[in-house]
């Protein structure tokens, strides 16, 4: 267990710097760009992740981007590709299909063109993938929890079964291929998987219930008594918050609604968090050791938040190269102040090293 310098810090910013990460993903294609995020969130996750065992789930995270960006490339060589192209490298068997599968085709001509823009097209998600497992692996599923806001404290049940799944199917995996092993049983290839994979669903699944039952039994989520004037006005502004929220969010992915999307998107994140706090009047809970978010939290978030402005901002000046394209093909280069950008996101490496499990 590393040391830490400080308190430990709040899972809510961690949950915010991979998020910014994953919107800067988002906004690019270019291959070499979205390997300096990969490698930025895997550095920070080196240097900060907690030696618990819900932290060793970004293994399985990376292995599942590359598991979808070899199946996108599968798709591409069995189903074609909507990207014409003119250097075919294999001719594949065609199947004849109807006259309704009009427009979809198996097999045929792969060109280097359709096979470049399905990479590409993998490759960031397989990313926006891995910065959630370094989300995963950083903050704490039950801090995070802790954490929720008072009107949401009904949904934890729901939601301490989804953020404690994916870890405790990491840790069922581990240990099941450790007590297979010691008893001379294959724990790798087809055979080895299909034995380990169901009790370690079965596993996770039941572990993950039983905290939220425990949760419940306890007590969790139990509201007080508000008044109905209270009771109107929180679900008034949580609901129009939230639509304000898409309507701006709506607005500044368009260019029609750039003038209206700025003012309308802050108004929605502010109805919204009015609702919450008026929802946190129902919840008589207290808190034990609250997490406390201060100067490293803000530098945390702050980083993600700022790797995603300025990916955006790179993306609106010089799309093309963020874009590269693929008619015709051409080699991406590295645009160098957007990645100098995503270096920013190395931040929280140096202010909260070695968190504590």
């Amino acid at each position: 267990m590393g040391t830490a310098r400080g308190p430990r810090l709040h899972p809510g910013a961690w949950w915010l710097w991979a998020l910014g990460l994953g919107t800067a993903a988002t906004r690019t294609t270019n291959p070499l760009l979205l390997g300096v995020l990969v490698g930025v969130s895997g550095y920070v996750v080196a240097v900060c992740r907690p030696d618990a065992p819900w932290a060793r789930s970004y293994g399985a995270f990376v292995k599942l981007g590359l598991a979808v960006l070899l199946i996108r490339l599968g798709f591409a060589v069995v189903l074609g590709s909507p990207v014409p192209g003119t250097h075919v490298l294999v001719t594949l068997p065609e199947l004849p299909l109807p006259d309704w599968a009009q427009g979809i085709r198996l097999g045929g001509r792969v060109t280097a063109e359709a096979l470049a823009f399905a990479c590409y097209d993998g490759l960031r998600l397989a990313t926006l993938l891995i910065c959630v497992g370094a989300a995963n692996a950083l903050a704490s599923p039950s801090r995070l929890l802790k954490s929720l806001p008072g009107a949401l404290y009904e949904a934890g049940v729901a939601a301490v079964v989804a953020l404690t799944f994916a870890p405790n199917l990491i840790a069922d995996v581990r240990r099941l291929r450790a007590a297979r092993r010691l008893r001379g049983r294959p724990d790798r290839g087809v055979r080895g998987l299909l034995q380990v994979g169901l009790p370690v669903l079965e596993g996770a699944l039941e572990r993950s219930v039983a905290l939220a039952a425990a949760m419940d039994a306890r007590g969790y989520g139990r509201t007080a008594r508000v008044s109905p004037a209270v009771h109107r006005a929180t679900g008034a502004l949580t609901l129009g918050g939230l639509l304000g929220v898409c309507a701006g969010t709506y607005g500044l992915l368009t260019a029609e609604g750039a003038v209206y999307g700025v003012p309308l998107l802050l108004a929605g994140v502010a109805a919204a968090l009015g609702g919450l706090r008026l929802g946190g009047l129902r919840s008589p809970r207290t808190r034990y050791r609250p997490d406390g978010w201060g100067a490293r939290a803000w530098l945390v978030a702050g980083s993600g938040t700022a790797v995603a402005a300025l990916v955006v901002l790179a993306g609106a000046h010089d799309p093309a190269a963020l874009r590269p394209g693929v008619v015709p093909l051409v080699a991406p280069t590295l645009p160098l102040w957007p990645a100098g950008a995503v270096l920013l996101g190395l931040l929280p490496s140096f202010v909260a090293p070695g968190e504590p499990s």
